[in-house]
C-alpha cells in the first residue's frame, strides 16, 4: 500500500495533549480518505509519552540527540508518505483540519506553509512578545534577505513532499530548524505557498519549549548569517562609497561646511573607513564560498561566474599594483622630509601624502592575502 501522507509530530513530554492530536490527525486521515501514517518523534520523554504513542496506533521514533531539528529530521527521515505534514504535539493545531495543505501539495507545491495571522490566533494562544514583535520582526527580515513572500515564517505546522526535503538539505538541529527550511527552499527554486492557519491555546500546564529570547536570537542569527549578501555585501559597499568620496573631497585641500573645517584627521577616519568596507567585501566572498562548499547554500550560476572572474592571478596583480602606488607616494613623502634636511614637516602637507601611501600598502597588501585565501577555498573550483 501506498503512503500518501506522513504526519509528523516532535514531541518531548508531551503526555497532556499527544493523545487528542494523534486521534485528530486520525479522524483527518479517515473522513478524508487520505492514505496515511502518523510519527511520534520522540526527543527523550519522560512523562509516558511514548506509551501513549503506541497505545494509541501512531509509529514511535526515539530520537536521542536533543533539539527540535533532531526531532524533525529523525521523524521525516524514516517516513513513508509522498507528502509529510509536521505539526506541534501540543494541540495548538488542528489536525483535523489539513485538507488545505495536501491540496497544495497535490497541486505540486513543495512547501506549504501555515499563517497563523491570516487564519486566526485565539486569545491567549500566542504571548504578546511573539505577536506583535518577534514574528513580525522575524518575518519582515525573512522576506527582506531572501525575497520570500511569507506572512509567518514560523508557523509551526506545514507541510513538504519528501523529495522537496531531500532538496533542501537541512542542517540546524535547534528552533532555527524552521526557518532553515523556507531559507533553503528558497534558495533552491521549490514553489512555496502560504494557507491561513488557526493557532489555539495549547493544552499543556507546563512551560513552553520555546524561549523566547535565546530561540529568537538563533533564528535572527541564522537568517543574518545565511545572509552575507545582506551582513557583508550591502554594508561594505555603503562604507567604502562614503570613506571615498570624503577622501576625494580632502585629498587635496581642507573642507569647510557651516564654519566647521574638516582636514587631514578626518581623511584619516575616511581612509580606514574604505579598508573597512574592504574587510567586508573580503568577508562577504569569503563567507559565501565557505557555506556553499560545505553545502550550507546551493550553487548558482554567478557563484561559478565568481571564479571566472577573480583568481590568484588578477588578485596579485592589482595587489602589486597598489603596492607600487604606496612605495610612489612613500618616496614622494620622503622627497618631502628631504627637502627641510630631515627637520619639522607640516602636518597639513605631508599628511596628505602619506595618508594615501599607508592606504595603498595596506589595501594592496590586503588584497594580496584574500587573493590567496580565495584561492585556496575555491581550489575545486579551478582545478
Amino acid at each position: 500500500m501506498t503512503i500518501e501522507l506522513t504526519i509528523v509530530m516532535p514531541c518531548l513530554n508531551e503526555a497532556e495533549t499527544l493523545a487528542d492530536c494523534i486521534q485528530k490527525a486520525q479522524r483527518f486521515l479517515k473522513s478524508n480518505d487520505v492514505t496515511g501514517e502518523i510519527i511520534i518523534a520522540d526527543n527523550g520523554s519522560t512523562d509516558g509519552s511514548q506509551q501513549i504513542a503506541e497505545l494509541h496506533g501512531a509509529r514511535l521514533v526515539n530520537i536521542p540527540k536533543k533539539g527540535y531539528g533532531n526531532a524533525l529530521k529523525g521523524g521525516i527521515e524514516v517516513a513513508s508518505g509522498t507528502y509529510i505534514i509536521m505539526g506541534d504535539a501540543d494541540d495548538s493545531y488542528d489536525f483535523e483540519d489539513l485538507m488545505p495543505y495536501v491540496i497544495k501539495l497535490r497541486e505540486g507545491h513543495d512547501l506549504v506553509m501555515g499563517n497563523r495571522f491570516k487564519g486566526g490566533i485565539k486569545p491567549g494562544a500566542m504571548p504578546f512578545l511573539h505577536k506583535y514583535l518577534g514574528n513580525p520582526v522575524l518575518s519582515f527580515l525573512g522576506r527582506l534577505f531572501y525575497s520570500i513572500k511569507i506572512g509567518d515564517f514560523h508557523c509551526g505546522l506545514r507541510g513538504f513532499s519528501k523529495e522537496a526535503y531531500h532538496k533542501m538539505d537541512l542542517r540546524t538541529t535547534g528552533m532555527e530548524f524552521a526557518s532553515e527550511m523556507i531559507v533553503k527552499s528558497k534558495l533552491n527554486g521549490l514553489k512555496i505557498v502560504e494557507v491561513p492557519t488557526v493557532l489555539h491555546p495549547d493544552g499543556r500546564s507546563r512551560r513552553p519549549h520555546l524561549k523566547t529570547w535565546s530561540d529568537g536570537w538563533r533564528h535572527l542569527r541564522f537568517l543574518v548569517l545565511y545572509s552575507p549578501h545582506w551582513l557583508f555585501l550591502i554594508p561594505s559597499i555603503v562604507i567604502m562609497c562614503i570613506g571615498l568620496v570624503i577622501s576625494i573631497l580632502l585629498i587635496s585641500q581642507p573642507v569647510m561646511v557651516e564654519g566647521i573645517i574638516f582636514d587631514i584627521h578626518t581623511l584619516m577616519y575616511s581612509s580606514g573607513m574604505v579598508l573597512i568596507g574592504f574587510q567586508l567585501l573580503v568577508f562577504y566572498a569569503l563567507t559565501k564560498i565557505f557555506a556553499v562548499e560545505n553545502g550550507l547554500l546551493p550553487k548558482s550560476d554567478r557563484y561559478n561566474r565568481l571564479f571566472k572572474y577573480i583568481n590568484l592571478e588578477k588578485g596579485l596583480i592589482i595587489g602589486v599594483i597598489f603596492l607600487i602606488v604606496g612605495f610612489i607616494l612613500s618616496y614622494k613623502g620622503l622627497s618631502i622630509w628631504k627637502s627641510t634636511d630631515y627637520g619639522m614637516l607640516q602636518p597639513t602637507d605631508t599628511f596628505r601624502v602619506i595618508i594615501p601611501a599607508v592606504f595603498t600598502i595596506l589595501l594592496g597588501v590586503q588584497v594580496i592575502l584574500f587573493s590567496l585565501f580565495f584561492s585556496i577555498l575555491g581550489l575545486k573550483n579551478t582545478a
